[in-house]
């Protein structure tokens, strides 16, 4: 009798469990409610099939629980309760799935007025491209993929000289247009997920998927990655900005195509130089670093990453937190810089000064270094050297003050929160697997012995 009570609390407290629950759908931002609907259908079918369960085994144990002097009847088979049980399952399992073959039969019928996105996945994070002026993508090809060609674009192919190129896990739609994206990855499996939009699809490495959705509400939303695609999927985060089409035509005016990309001149070193005055102030002659003016070594870094941390310093991506009192330092330093000539002479300059090793000043135990640094090198590579297409700037040689500092800022949010500062929050996440302050110094002290 006891494990009938059970049974029967079991029932009501889910049900009440499930009617007061505030854990729900996000509001739908698309014109797929028909998912919702398929959902809500197996959860009703679902549930009345537990509750029939339970509740049917309650009265079993109620009802034929021992008693003294009765006998069980023996009774093998039941044709008529094996006919209710085949025609309910039957209908039970149709109920669950007719649903879905209507969105799925929607789901592959792109409206012809689509427009195309293609989202390309990538351990971990995401980029886009847009058709240019053609509305005709250039071919692409995993061979062709290298830290000046990231998409793979087939440089000889005309169409491709107008594809709008997104560096970023940034994509923009107009509100009420349908889009089809196609969904390509440069490595493992990876899933393209928003979660407003209801529908999502796997990208396959060597081929090219798509889904296609109508944004309805205006807003931000976070794209995830819903396949698990190593070490680090939960930080392979990006957004979808769903405006309105006057919006979304100028911010596609701003993003460069790869005939532009492909044509800019590199930086001049000599006006560099003179340039560069004003940073050697605190960051010396040769660009050594001084750590008594909190400014970490330059020499050596990778030029994509001084060029991608000025350019945030001047959005306001960096340094607009109000303890990071060395970001705002900086952060107006970088406006000086007043384009992207600048930024890339002052760059360019950089790079012919000596790279020698900055001055340790950070000691720890080496073998528990190497220890941590296991889950670093899947970005920043095994000898801390830095790996561009995973945004993981240079750490070897660099100042090891200044690297531990940046890690406790990410630990505790001055760093990395930013909501346009996708790869700082992924950091952020990364930087949480180093709990203690005497293991942060044991790993950089390993960094500091490659």
């Amino acid at each position: 009798m006891p494990f009938a009570v059970v049974l029967i609390l079991l029932v009501v407290g889910s049900i009440i469990f499930h009617l007061l629950s505030p854990w729900t759908f996000t509001p739908l931002a698309s014109n797929w409610s028909m998912v919702d609907v398929t959902v809500d259908i197996t959860l009703y079918v679902t549930g009345l099939i537990f509750v029939a369960v339970n509740l049917f085994m309650a009265y079993c144990v109620i009802k034929f629980r021992h008693k003294a002097g009765a006998r069980a009847t023996y009774e093998p088979e039941n044709s008529r309760l094996e006919n209710w049980l085949t025609w309910l399952t039957a209908l039970g399992v149709a109920a669950m799935l007719t649903p879905g073959l209507f969105v799925w039969a929607q789901f592959v019928d792109v409206p012809d007025e689509a427009h195309v996105v293609e989202a390309v996945g990538q351990q971990w994070h995401w980029t886009y491209r847009y058709p240019g002026e053609d509305g005709k993508f250039g071919e692409v090809d995993a061979e062709r993929i290298s830290d000046d060609n990231p998409f793979g674009i087939d440089p000889d192919d005309p169409n491709g000289q107008d594809d709008i190129l997104v560096y970023s896990p940034e994509a923009h739609l107009p509100v009420d247009k349908p889009v089809k994206f196609l969904l390509r990855s440069k490595d493992v499996l990876h899933n393209f997920t928003v979660t407003e939009f209801r529908v999502k699809m796997d990208l396959v490495p060597g081929t090219s998927t798509f889904l296609w959705v109508t944004p309805t509400k205006k807003g931000r939303y976070e794209v995830l990655c819903e396949e698990l695609c190593g070490i680090a999927h939960h930080t392979m985060r990006g957004a979808v900005i769903v405006e309105e089409q006057e919006d979304f035509d100028a911010w596609l005016a701003q993003q460069s195509t790869w005939a532009e990309n492909s044509a800019k001149v590199a930086g001049n070193a000599q006006v560099g130089a003179a340039q560069y005055a004003v940073c050697a102030a605190c960051h010396g002659q040769n660009a050594e670093g001084i750590q008594a003016l909190n400014a970490p070594k330059l020499a050596g870094q990778s030029e994509w990453y001084l060029r991608k941390q000025l350019a945030n310093y001047k959005s306001g991506v960096r340094g607009a937190h109000e303890e990071d009192t060395y970001g705002k330092q900086m952060a107006p330093m970088a406006a000086t810089l007043a384009d992207d000539a600048a930024i890339a002479n002052v760059i360019a300059h950089i790079r012919t000064l000596p790279d020698e090793p900055a001055t340790t000043t950070i000691d720890g135990n080496i073998e528990n270094g190497a220890r941590l640094y296991r889950v670093c090198s899947y970005c920043h590579a095994d000898a801390a050297q830095g790996v561009q297409a995973m945004n993981a700037p240079r750490m070897a040689g660099m100042s090891d003050w200044y690297l531990k500092r940046q890690v406790e800022n990410f630990q505790q949010d001055i760093r990395g929160q930013h909501p346009n500062d996708y790869y700082g929050f992924q950091m952020g996440l990364m930087a949480r697997t180093v709990y203690t302050e005497q293991d942060l110094n044991d790993l950089i002290a390993y960094i500091n012995s490659l």
